[in-house]
């Protein structure tokens, strides 16, 4: 193939650097696989939108090296405050919490607002040696059986040739990669009534900020202001019942705008809007592409799937798509695995993508009929229990198991055990980094893999790496061989050493 003079070669091109991308990019970093994220944006995603972060998605993003700054930015979910008018009506707790136990260590939703997000990521992804290009825009890309040719402009309009390896579509909901591959996005509308969102300056004697201040039965449509967590704004959601009309950010989103907004719908004369930092409008659709692999092109996050927001299960989602993908690329890039094994991304993640969707737009239609105030939000939301059970990566050797086991598949979970020197140790301390963990529980028969990328740990027994001083790993193991994915799934669970080796065989070829 004959390319242009000033091509540039890279492994992974990412086109999008929202958090799907910065993830898989801080995932590459950490896997040595050379990458290229690209933005259109001068500075990355500026509003609110995407902002609960689910205890499932915490888990990875502490695997990542990012999870206490997110906290120190963001904070619990608030108690929402019903009104009717300038009458308090009650409160009430719109997420369940996780039930507390060992094996889960972040048992509620993290609040914060995305574009808070998105720096801390890119903070972390330039902590690992990476960078975000701002500025460049993909703007056409032609792949064959090798990789990918791609063209990206700059601000300045000066054009550059990369091929890659691969190239990953996570340029949001309307993704120019998706459609440029002619891939179907089928869905359906969840809510017909336009959503206008906004981040701004409020000021009030009824906005105090210890709450999610909702209104859900004000005249003209649902009016909730959320105080922002540690920055001065609010982020202000009012839906229109009116479903004919279009609002419009340039008329509808101005401070002054706003304020007669929300002084109509709450009935609170006194309120005052300042900066609007961002704005939007929106009406909830659940769609998802016909598939998330052509070749040597992949699709992650908005652009393989869109939800309503209602349960916060979108970004979420989005994030575990690149937490899968990555260890995926890594181990075909280093690992001398085969090219197929980034097939079983599509497989496992069209399947989740399918349940979440049906999960968010269940949650929208719970919110609709209860009509006084949000639906609470099951631990389903919290998006632990997903699992990879039916996968092709997934072995499950053992018989006659209990009801309730932990199967191959699962979530493999946390558990509080202490090292030789009695320093305690997590089971997710021994899982973290881009290595596949092989647990040794109980008196199992153990010989650790002859691989540089696969950590052994023996569970309890003797001799023990790590003792599980209170039963809790035994309790949420049972016993036996598990092979811990680098996405912190159980690949293969089994009693027989030789299934350990036949699957690393064929994971990484």
């Amino acid at each position: 193939m004959s390319l242009p003079s000033n091509t540039s070669a890279t492994e992974v091109l990412i086109a999008g650097a929202g958090p799907t991308g910065l993830v898989l990019a801080i995932d590459l970093a950490r896997r040595g696989v050379r990458h290229r994220i690209v933005d259109r944006s001068e500075r990355g995603f500026p509003g609110s939108r995407g902002t609960g972060i689910q205890p499932r998605s915490q888990e990875v993003l502490d695997d990542l090296g990012a999870i206490d700054a997110l906290w120190a930015a963001g904070g619990p979910c608030p108690l929402v405050q019903i009104w009717e008018g300038t009458t308090r009506v009650g409160e009430q707790r719109i997420v369940a919490p996780a039930e507390p136990s060992p094996g889960v260590p972040y048992d509620e939703v993290l609040m914060i607002p995305q574009w808070r997000t998105v720096e801390i990521l890119t903070a972390r992804l330039e902590e690992l040696g990476g960078r975000v290009e701002f500025g460049t825009e993909l703007t056409g890309f032609d792949h064959d059986a090798d990789g990918v040719t791609a063209t990206l402009r700059d601000a300045g309009g000066a054009e550059q040739t990369v091929r890659a390896e691969y190239l990953v579509a996570a340029d949001g909901g309307r993704s120019t990669v998706r459609k440029a591959l002619g891939v179907a996005f089928t869905g359906e509308q969840v809510d017909p009534r336009p959503v206008l969102i906004a981040d701004v300056i409020v000021e009030g004697e009824l906005l105090d900020r210890d709450h999610w201040h909702m209104w859900p039965r004000a005249k003209g449509g649902i009016l909730a202001l959320r105080p922002l967590e540690n920055v001065e704004t609010y982020q202000v959601m009012a839906s229109f019942a009116d479903t004919s009309y279009e609002p419009d950010p340039a008329r509808d989103a101005t401070p002054e705008a706003l304020a007669r907004l929300i002084s109509e719908r709450s009935g609170h004369p006194g309120v005052r809007t300042g900066e609007v930092r961002w704005a939007s409008v929106y009406r909830a659709r659940a769609a998802m592409a016909e598939r998330f692999r052509t070749g040597r092109v992949l699709l992650a996050g908005d652009a393989a799937h869109v939800h309503s927001p209602a349960g916060g299960q979108g970004l979420n989602t989005s994030l575990q798509d690149a937490y899968n993908l990555g260890w995926k690329l890594g181990a075909v890039l280093r690992l001398g695995a085969p090219d197929a094994l980034l097939d079983t991304y599509d497989t496992e993640r069209t399947r989740v993508a399918a349940d979440v969707l049906r999960l968010s737009t269940s949650v929208h239609q719970a919110d609709r009929a209860a009509g006084n105030g949000p639906s609470l939000r099951g631990r389903e939301t919290h998006q632990l229990t997903l699992n990879y059970r039916e996968s092709p990566l997934t072995r499950e050797m053992r018989r006659d198991l209990p009801e309730g086991a932990l199967r191959a598949g699962d979530r493999a979970p946390d558990a509080p055990c202490v090292d030789a020197s009695g320093t305690a140790v997590r089971l997710f301390d021994a899982f973290r980094g881009p290595h596949f963990t092989l647990l040794a529980v109980g008196d199992t028969e153990c010989t650790a893999p002859d691989a540089a990328w696969v950590r052994t740990y023996r569970v309890g027994g003797g001799p023990a790496d790590l003792l599980d001083t209170e039963g809790h790993a035994k309790a949420a193991y049972g016993s036996g061989l598990f092979l811990i994915r680098p996405d912190g799934y159980v690949g293969l669970a089994t009693d027989d050493p030789a299934d350990v080796a036949a699957y690393l065989a064929r994971v990484a070829g």
